[in-house]
């Protein structure tokens, strides 16, 4: 049916049709893609700051560093919206049967450990959930990491779509992507690739419906993640994307996402 993952579809600002994809034999869910930043910091330089990343909690609007993120082949799409919450402010998503997400666009140079922190929590898990199957590739919950695309590593073919992709669109777009889910059946701590393309890995950071209704704080390593799923060191980070959806199931759900921050491990940790 429908793909969030990362693929080389055109960006999302644009409508494209069937035939395009069809020609390009590229998968008929669109990509999520990043325009990339004019600026790029190593992951050493993020020590002066609290965190790059626009912070829920300070916003006055969505708009605030953050993007809307659509798909041209999914007219029905989730409800975001900022609200207080025990005396914070967070991001309030909820989703019946569409999909889409906000996004933030960043050119960062990992470097020893990058340590993604938030905090979120569900009203519930979809009975259809499976991050194994096409049909059941949707969450209350989950959050993208991508990284820039690698030509050096990539064939003949894939290199020609992207690059007839992005002189039609005006575009560059990422490369491979960590996905941190929360799952339904999926084991928590699971790496899996997921169903529409070996592009993208996910990870079940939370699975099943026990912590539902609860606040959970969740921090990984990026580096440490990347190389788990794709056996080598990351690239740069181009962008960081929060989604909730249900497309493919059909089904609803509530979600409240905390602030979201993105620093170096404590060396004294």
């Amino acid at each position: 049916m429908k793909d969030k993952a990362l693929s080389l579809n055109p960006p999302v600002c644009h409508r494209h049709t069937a035939k395009w994809d069809e020609f390009m034999h590229i998968n008929t869910r669109p990509v999520i893609w990043l325009l990339l930043a004019a600026f790029s910091l190593t992951s050493s330089q993020l020590l002066a700051q609290e965190s790059l990343l626009p912070t829920f909690s300070k916003m006055t609007s969505l708009s605030d560093g953050w993007e809307p993120l659509e798909f041209p082949n999914i007219d029905q799409h989730s409800r975001y919206e900022l609200i207080r919450e025990n005396d914070a402010q967070v991001v309030k998503a909820q989703t019946s049967g569409g999909a889409s997400g906000l996004i933030t666009r960043l050119n960062i140079k990992p470097e020893g450990s990058l340590m993604l922190s938030w905090k979120w929590k569900v009203s519930n898990v979809f009975e259809k959930g499976d991050a194994r199957k096409k049909s059941g590739d949707d969450y209350p919950a989950r959050i993208y990491v991508a990284f820039e695309f690698q030509p050096d590593k990539a064939g003949f073919f894939e290199r020609a779509k992207r690059k007839t992709v992005e002189l039609l669109f005006g575009e560059e777009l990422p490369g491979n992507a960590l996905n941190y889910i929360w799952a339904n059946t999926l084991p928590e701590g699971e790496f899996i690739t997921n169903p529409y393309t070996d592009k993208t890995v996910m990870i079940a950071v939370n699975s099943g419906s026990q912590q539902a209704g609860e606040w959970v704080s969740i921090e990984r390593d990026i580096v440490a993640d990347y190389r788990e799923a794709f056996g080598e060191s990351p690239p740069p980070i181009r962008g960081i994307a929060i989604m909730s959806d249900s497309d493919n199931t059909g089904e609803q759900a509530t979600a409240w996402y905390g602030d979201i921050t993105l620093s170096p491990a404590n060396p004294d940790s």
